[in-house]
């Protein structure tokens, strides 16, 4: 029952995150075959208002960003996207006691459908459960966007810095249905 209510409360907090953003909701019409893991192409480009760089969601949390836009159509880089072009996703973590730990995701293990997070040198105490969204740095994601939870932790190869593994919200390798935030203009008066 506390699983379920912890579901609805993060579905509830993604729908308060999205409050300043108007949705577009876009079908994936295909892969791209090369980067079977990294991008898809969505049915709604430019004439939708789309852009580059908007955030797209599916289920209740991130799966990745706009990489470029067509009128009819977009093409997304996903949060899976590992290769060393990528524009690396800047996320947090935040713990039971409210400390928080940023980051970047630098990988994904396709075999468990988990994206991981490296580099992680704080010593800020992060453990399984814990809640991974943007951090906004790096400035094109806004901050606040439910990415997942964490899995597991652990060490680098050389034991300097943790490995954290994040098992992303939404399922990446299967998506059909993605909603992209376009973000409202803010109007003075």
């Amino acid at each position: 029952m506390s699983q379920q209510n912890k579901k609805l409360k993060t579905q509830l907090k993604l729908n308060k995150t999205l409050t300043d953003y108007s949705s577009v909701n876009a079908t994936v019409i295909a892969r791209t075959p090369s980067s079977w893991q990294d991008q898809v192409i969505i049915d709604k480009g430019s004439a939708a208002g789309i852009k580059k760089n908007m955030p797209v969601l599916s289920g209740s949390g991130l799966v990745g960003r706009v990489a470029e836009v067509n009128r009819t159509n977009s093409k997304v880089e996903l949060l899976s996207n590992s290769s060393e072009s990528a524009n690396r996703f800047a996320v947090q973590i935040t713990n039971k006691s409210g400390q928080t730990v940023n980051g970047i995701i630098t990988g994904y293990n396709s075999d468990k459908d988990q994206i991981e997070m490296g580099n992680v040198t704080s010593k800020t105490k992060i453990e399984k459960g814990d809640k991974v969204s943007t951090s906004g740095l790096g400035g094109i994601m806004p901050a606040g966007l439910y990415v997942g939870s964490v899995s597991a932790t652990g060490h680098s190869d050389y034991g300097l810095s943790s490995k954290i593994t994040i098992k992303p919200a939404a399922d990446i390798s299967r998506l059909s249905f993605v909603t992209v935030a376009i973000r409202q203009a803010q109007t003075t008066n």
